[in-house]
């Protein structure tokens, strides 16, 4: 059997380059108080980060053609790789742009994560009415701070978002301008960029598209519809830096990156004897699994899946994974939300429900792990012209 050492991969630098660090070295670098630039930003009175949603930095240096703006400011002075988190997933990553800590200090672990003391998972990004994200995630946000300091913070993002669960949880203390269209969005930055720049007070917006995550888990990266749909993020951030506002700066980031997952390199625990013995729930998702075992069914659980897997995946224990450094410092709060084990995947594989979770399975792009496909994001700089 081969058992691959979660301590053989690479870990998110956490402190000093990952995305967690991102929204305070900005806010500091636009002059406000307690926030410490460990990026090194330049100082400017107002800034911008837009999150393109599944935009990885290795899927923008392998598609010069469809974003050549993108593409050459990664490449230039201007650009840089952070690296998202474990897991490199949309909730975990909101949560550490939300408020500057890594996945174990803000408690936001996963796309699906069991309640502790129930049978039953939260989906992170849809929530659970039951579930108060106040007491989710109780630590002041990044925005609050900001915003207590003196700082406007504006959230540029899709109406559904408004007070939703992952927002209350991880992005509440600024003001929410409602934007669904990719005009929409540029226009909305631009005006809260204008509006603090006249009111002379340090001025931060968080932006947010989802667009090209979704095409990618549809149809996969490289589809052409993907690529269609990257060439449209490049002019969005095209038009957008034309029309920056002097003084100000954009910044382009993404929450992960993303990889193809081929039908028959998906593992269905449908159909594989074993793999459901010992285990209560399966959360997470295809690319990073956490698995809920039965009391006295640990070491089996470990047993049966680093059996199957072999080297094409890290199954380890939660302590493990934690003794490893992937979640960043865990708060003791949170320890029980992570999986008692952690699948990640490193070859191009999956794990997936058929019968639970049947789109989920369908899925081509995928994301979550470890590897660098998935964990390095764009940090990518534009001034005022």
């Amino acid at each position: 059997m081969i058992v691959v050492d979660p301590r053989g991969v690479s870990v998110p630098l956490y402190g000093t380059g990952s995305l967690a660090d991102l929204v305070p070295s900005v806010l500091a670098s636009v002059g406000t108080p307690t926030f410490d630039n460990v990026l090194a930003l330049p100082s400017t009175p107002a800034a911008c980060v837009l999150l393109v949603d599944g935009l990885g930095a290795e899927l923008v240096r392998a598609h010069e053609a469809e974003a050549p703006l993108l593409y050459a400011a990664l490449s230039g002075n201007g650009g840089r790789s952070l690296t998202a988190g474990f897991p490199s997933t949309t909730a975990a990553s909101i949560g550490s742009i939300g408020t500057g800590l890594p996945p174990g200090g803000h408690g936001i672990l996963g796309y699906q994560v069991m309640i502790p003391g129930t049978d039953r998972l939260m989906n992170s990004l849809r929530w659970d009415s039951a579930v108060d994200p106040l007491v989710w995630q109780p630590a002041p946000t990044a925005f609050e701070r900001a915003v207590l300091a003196g700082t406007s913070v504006v959230e540029v993002a899709k109406r559904e978002f408004d007070g939703g669960g992952l927002d209350r949880a991880v992005l509440r203390g600024g003001s929410f301008v409602g934007s669904d269209t990719f005009g929409e969005v540029g226009a909305g930055i631009l005006a809260q960029l204008d509006s603090a720049l006249a009111n002379r007070r340090p001025g931060f917006v968080y932006a947010y598209v989802s667009d090209l995550d979704w095409t990618g888990h549809g149809h996969g990266v490289g589809s052409l519809a993907w690529r269609m749909q990257l060439r449209l993020v490049d002019r969005l951030v095209e038009q957008v830096v034309e029309r920056l506002p002097a003084g100000s700066r954009l910044y382009v980031t993404a929450d992960h990156g993303m990889v193809d997952i081929a039908p028959a390199r998906r593992v269905d625990v449908e159909a594989v004897p074993g793999l459901r013995e010992g285990v209560v729930l399966m959360g997470g998702e295809p690319r990073a699994r956490y698995l809920y075992v039965h009391e006295g069914a640990l070491d089996d659980v470990l047993s049966t899946w680093r059996e199957h897997l072999g080297s094409d995946a890290v199954v380890c224990t939660r302590d493990e994974a934690i003794d490893a450094g992937w979640f960043g410092a865990v708060d003791d709060r949170y320890r029980e939300r992570i999986g008692d084990v952690v699948v990640a995947m490193i070859a191009d594989i999956s794990v997936v429900d058929t019968h639970l979770h049947p789109r989920e399975a369908r899925l081509v792009g995928q994301h979550g792990s470890v590897t660098p496909a998935e964990q390095l994001v764009p940090l990518i700089g534009f001034e005022a012209s």
